[in-house]
């Protein structure tokens, strides 16, 4: 009896540390480089207060302070999309401020005089190329409480570096050090989820149509299922630092391409969230 105990505990030691180590192999990877060269970061699931209270400095109407959980883990791209990835993937730089016309050829500048259809086109082509197929990638824009909450990376101030914009030129391109033009991806400090230039440099398209916040918490916000415009994040080049405010909120038609707005990617470990068309 004592040996047919000894073997049956020893079976549940071995399965227990086959199904633990099922388990470490499982996790997703904290960061992934795709077959294009784009690196994306793993944003961990959590609760924050999207919006920003009424005596943060700068503050806009439409920024009603909100408890909004994010359930699952995401990826969102390190950098806003270069020039040369999209061009990769799309086969043209529709981009003003080009390396060449600024004096770098070689410099990653984020790619911009970008619609939304444009960069919902992107994801749609990145998804469908050979490589990422076969990873299973699904690439997509990010919801604007998914952009929220990356941004803040855990900060509840105004800016992700702090409440004050003195320390801001440290993290962003804005008016007080943009030389009037955009400028190459990642040359600035990221903010603690490793992410750069979530403040400053170009805007970055959402996938949600814009509307006016909850006045109660919320899960997973996708926006409505119609709309006018759709919702720009992050401030630009030109922007005073109030506009690049991690709260801070604009939109357009998706139809409008300017020398000020780009975009970055999201990506999901498994499979895709719904979100509105």
């Amino acid at each position: 009896m004592s040996r047919q105990i000894s073997i049956f505990l020893s079976s549940m030691v071995i399965f227990g540390m086959i199904h633990l180590d099922c388990q470490v192999r499982a996790q997703p990877a904290k960061e992934i480089t795709n077959s294009i060269g784009m690196k994306l970061v793993l944003i961990p699931k959590g609760t924050f207060q999207m919006g920003s209270p009424e005596t943060e400095k700068g503050r806009h109407y439409n920024e009603t302070q909100h408890e909004v959980t994010i359930s699952k883990d995401y990826y969102l791209g390190v950098h806003e999309v270069t020039q040369a990835q999209y061009e990769k993937v799309i086969g043209k730089n529709p981009s003003g401020f080009q390396g060449a016309i600024v004096g770098n050829e070689n410099a990653d500048f984020p790619v911009e005089n970008v619609s939304w259809h444009d960069a919902v086109e992107f994801c749609k082509k990145l998804s469908e190329l050979r490589e990422e197929k076969a990873a299973g990638h699904v690439y997509r824009l990010p919801t604007e409480a998914q952009w929220e909450y990356a941004c803040r990376a855990g900060s509840k101030t105004a800016y992700s570096s702090g409440e004050s914009s003195e320390s801001l030129g440290d993290y962003a391109w804005f008016y007080e050090n943009r030389n009037r033009q955009t400028h190459p991806v990642g040359k600035k400090k990221a903010n603690a989820w490793g992410l750069y230039d979530m403040h400053g440099n170009v805007w970055e398209w959402c996938s949600d149509w814009h509307e006016e916040y909850p006045k109660g918490a919320v899960s997973d916000p996708i926006g409505p299922k119609e709309g006018g415009d759709r919702v720009y994040r992050g401030g630009f080049w030109g922007n005073e630092a109030a506009y690049c405010r991690s709260a801070n909120r604009l939109s357009f038609s998706p139809s409008i391409y300017t020398p000020y707005g780009g975009f970055r990617v999201a990506l999901s470990p498994s499979g895709t969230p719904k979100q509105a068309e």
